[in-house]
């Protein structure tokens, strides 16, 4: 890898590079949330001496589930975006809550105008509560309230959406960039040639070649020696015994010059055979 740096160096710069102008391109965006909860008309306290927090229903829960998904209509957008909010609006009945509370959010990139933004969302809120029961006709008593419980809050930065992005383009170019490296070192590898023969073996082989066929050529001296010094006739004659009378065929010149050279008396030790026996 390290032999490779040519390949994996400009890939890693380009990773970087890449990341930063993700931290540019994207901004941070920043979020306020306000919480609002319904309260029982004036009529239904009376017997709680005008307390409305003693008096809760289950239609309150379900009068702030319909005011949650009005709100987040576009015709609701539109009327928000009119009186100057900027961003994402959201309304939502609040999570584990365990009355009628909702959560009024807006996010957008300009930190001041998000705040605006949320008070008037809260404000607008209200307003199509109190036009819901003026529409049905609701006695101005018995009309359910809304009441602020936690006002909007100052903007938070929101870093979460931008770090993933950073994140997946900082991964991906690193696999990238190691997967090009790899490639190009096993490229390299696989065109090396491969190792010539050293001259030594070279001249060797066909010296071998040369050697080869001239031990199998004819026979050998040892072989040929071996043939001339056969035994004279007249010494087998003598070891056969009464089958030496028998007639012989003639032998050949080769026997017959063979049986005249000094290594017949190294056969019969030294002592000559009579000249009959050798005519046989």
């Amino acid at each position: 890898m390290r032999r490779r740096w040519y390949v994996l160096l400009p890939g890693l710069l380009l990773t970087a590079g890449l990341m930063v102008a993700v931290a540019v391109v994207v901004p941070i965006t920043y979020q306020s949330q306000s919480t609002v909860v319904l309260l029982n008309s004036q009529k239904a306290t009376v017997a709680y001496d005008g307390n409305p927090f003693l008096s809760t229903q289950t239609s309150l829960t379900g009068m702030a589930d319909s005011l949650a998904r009005n709100l987040n209509s576009d015709g609701s957008v539109r009327e928000l975006k009119s009186r100057g909010a900027k961003g994402t609006f959201e309304a939502k009945l609040a999570d584990n809550a365990q009355g009628p509370l909702m959560w009024l959010t807006v996010t957008g990139t300009d930190k001041a105008a998000v705040l605006k933004s949320d008070r008037v969302l809260t404000e607008y809120a209200k307003e199509r509560l109190d036009q819901f029961q003026k529409e049905q006709s609701v006695a101005p008593k018995a009309m359910i309230r809304m009441q602020t419980v936690v006002p909007p809050q100052n903007p938070v930065a929101q870093t979460k959406t931008r770090l993933e992005y950073m994140i997946m383009v900082g991964g991906l170019g690193l696999v990238l960039s190691m997967t090009i490296a790899f490639y190009v070192e096993a490229r390299k590898r696989s065109r090396k040639p491969e190792p010539e023969p050293e001259p030594e073996a070279r001249g060797a082989e066909p010296e071998k070649e040369r050697t080869a066929p001239g031990r199998s050529t004819g026979p050998s001296v040892v072989e040929e020696t071996l043939a001339i010094r056969r035994p004279p006739s007249w010494s087998r004659s003598a070891e056969n015994g009464p089958a030496a009378a028998e007639p012989k065929a003639p032998q050949p010149v080769m026997a017959v010059t063979s049986a005249a050279e000094p290594l017949d008396e190294e056969s019969t030790h030294g002592h000559r055979p009579r000249t009959g026996q050798r005519d046989r």
